[in-house]
């Protein structure tokens, strides 16, 4: 499959990982979209110079944080307005393998969406995921299989192969670590054709933050079905009118 293939990562204070993964990520796409949420730790300069020294990189920048759903949103418009086929997101934080980005494209043949799921396919390599994270990944995957008829084994896994051509299917108004749960709601009323890509389960850092209340798991929890059950009323609202 050669199809002209735009890598988008999401970055929010990732000056520790930043260069060794766009180093990486650079060996397997030759385009790459970085979108710098409002970093503050050094980041967005280090970026900057990238841009300037190396040009390898595009670069988004948000002028604050904005938060996660934010950047993916800004990378869904980049994609449709450079013309791209399709748009892989991976994240900054070392746990997603660039390696896979061909193959990822390479298994969207007949599909909208190639998501990762890490829980489809042991590897030899998979780490021992943190008890709370896959607790709330298992319940919310759940809940959106029941109600929109998905076979998913990932809610949550970023590393994704989007067609360009469906990304105006989405009307996403989420920013933060819920708006994939939007997507999700979206893109099975939209009848996307969804297949899910194996990829190692890697933890890297499980002290990582979610921000504020959103680290404790039940409020974690009880945003994420507050979010699909929105998410769901408004599509029903939109067929309805």
């Amino acid at each position: 499959m050669n199809s002209l293939f735009l890598t988008a990562l999401p970055v929010y204070n990732e000056v520790a990982h930043l260069d060794e993964v766009l180093d990486q990520v650079r060996q397997f796409s030759e385009h790459v979209l970085v979108v710098d949420d409002g970093s503050t730790d050094g980041t967005s300069e280090r970026l900057l110079r990238r841009v300037e020294q190396r040009g390898d990189i595009r670069l988004v920048a948000h002028a604050e944080n904005r938060g996660y759903g934010a950047a993916l949103v800004s990378a869904f418009a980049y994609a449709r307005a450079h013309n791209f086929e399709w748009l892989v997101t991976i994240d900054c934080d070392g746990q997603h393998e660039p390696q896979r980005i061909p193959a990822f494209v390479g298994a969207g043949e007949g599909f909208d969406l190639v998501s990762g799921s890490r829980y489809l396919q042991k590897f030899d390599s998979d780490s021992e995921p943190p008890a709370g994270r896959r607790r709330v990944n298992m319940q919310i995957t759940r809940e959106l299989n029941e109600r929109l008829g998905l076979n998913l084994t990932d809610a949550f896994c970023g590393f994704k192969a989007y067609r360009v051509s469906v990304l105006g299917d989405l009307n996403l108004t989420e920013t933060g670590y819920a708006m994939p749960l939007e997507l999700w709601v979206q893109a099975a009323q939209a009848r996307w054709r969804i297949k899910e890509f194996p990829v190692p389960l890697i933890y890297l850092d499980e002290s990582r933050s979610f921000g504020g209340a959103l680290d404790d798991e039940q409020t974690r929890l009880d945003y994420y079905f507050r979010v699909i059950e929105q998410s769901m009323s408004r599509c029903r609202t939109n067929v309805e009118s």
